[in-house]
């Protein structure tokens, strides 16, 4: 009987452990690329920005395009789909893609990006070579206003695709000659919908709350949120909220709940016991301060007590980012938070 080509690949690889194999290869992959989508259909979010891709990948011609928004919500993954559509064959020639926090000075404009829109590649009419700059923000003023006259120089043959978290710091030349395209937060219900297909595919061991936990820490960020899958099933082999919270180190929600839920009944005591134990367990002030405010946006907890809650953790968040991050600032909060819950239970 032949034997499978699985079957003979672990045999090379057990004789020569140097002979990296296609299978070996496929199974030390992280999720967040064996999952990136190669195709318009399977980008996640944002439907209105990729039906406008859709459209420059059937008519060519596209424009020069920032690309803003948080990380990990697709906007590298959308503008490769974009170039293996538009390009099709001809993409591995003419497509230059940059790391722009790496490749951030003058020389790479004056170099590597001069060069390649110097190259001749034979394209269909209308379609053109893409350079792709990721981290863009983080590309030095002088590189940025050296690359504002490449982009007019080499318009007819030559796009550029700029990608970056916040776009004040793309100078105003370049956003000018540019068409700004803004991505938002994925939604908690289509990161869900995304782990729990790689769940199904990767036969994932996983319990509601594991996954509702691996939604709760990834924030709209759907590569943290596969990452966090991944660590959490390679650690312990099962997706539960207690495995999440002990991969992802954040300070556990229910616990923030509790204390929140002290601080509305003006329960000072027990609800400095929470943040104590919090903070024994060595917590950054900051970790802290962020779980609270996600875990009191949903509480259920009047709507007039949430808002003042909402404004004296924005405060005590602000004074904890200038650098204020001992306990006594957060059992300060704590005492605030007590004091506005009396004040409104004795008003009513």
């Amino acid at each position: 009987m032949e034997e499978s080509i699985m079957e003979v690949d672990e045999k090379v690889i057990k004789q020569d452990p140097n002979i990296s194999s296609e299978v070996k290869r496929k199974e030390n992959i992280p999720w967040v690329e064996k999952y990136r989508p190669v195709r318009f259909i399977d980008v996640v979010g944002n439907e209105e920005m990729i039906s406008r891709f859709e459209i420059f990948a059937k008519e060519g011609n596209l424009p020069n395009i920032i690309l803003a928004g948080p990380p990990g919500v697709g906007k590298t993954t959308t503008i490769l789909c974009l170039a293996r559509e538009m390009l099709g064959p001809a993409f591995k020639d003419a497509v230059l893609e940059l790391n722009a926090s790496n490749d951030r000075g003058i020389d790479v404009v004056r170099n590597k990006i001069k060069m390649f829109a110097q190259q001749k590649v034979t394209l269909p009419k209308g379609k053109h070579k893409i350079i792709i700059l990721d981290e863009a923000d983080s590309m030095t003023e002088g590189a940025q206003q050296a690359l504002r006259r490449t982009m007019e120089i080499y318009s007819k043959t030559t796009r550029f695709a700029l990608a970056c978290n916040t776009s004040d710091k793309i100078i105003e030349p370049i956003q000018s000659r540019c068409a700004m395209v803004r991505f938002n937060k994925l939604s908690d219900a289509e990161i869900l919908q995304k782990i729990m297909q790689v769940c199904e595919k990767e036969n994932v061991s996983h319990t509601d709350d594991g996954l509702e936990a691996i939604v709760f820490t990834a924030q709209g960020d759907m590569r943290q949120a596969l990452n966090n899958l991944q660590s959490t099933f390679s650690g312990f082999g099962h997706v539960s909220s207690e495995n999440v919270f002990k991969v992802c180190d954040e300070p556990h929600p229910l616990l923030i709940k509790d204390m929140l839920t002290h601080c509305v009944n003006a329960n000072i005591d027990d609800a400095y016991k929470i943040m104590a134990h919090l903070w024994k367990l060595g917590y950054a002030s900051e970790d802290i301060i962020t779980n609270v405010f996600r875990v009191c946006k949903n509480h259920s907890m009047p709507e007039y007590l949430k808002l003042e809650f909402i404004k004296e953790i924005g405060y005590t968040h602000m004074k904890i980012v200038k650098g204020v991050q001992s306990l006594l600032q957060m059992s300060g909060l704590l005492a605030r938070l007590c004091e506005k819950a009396s004040t409104l239970i004795e008003n009513k």
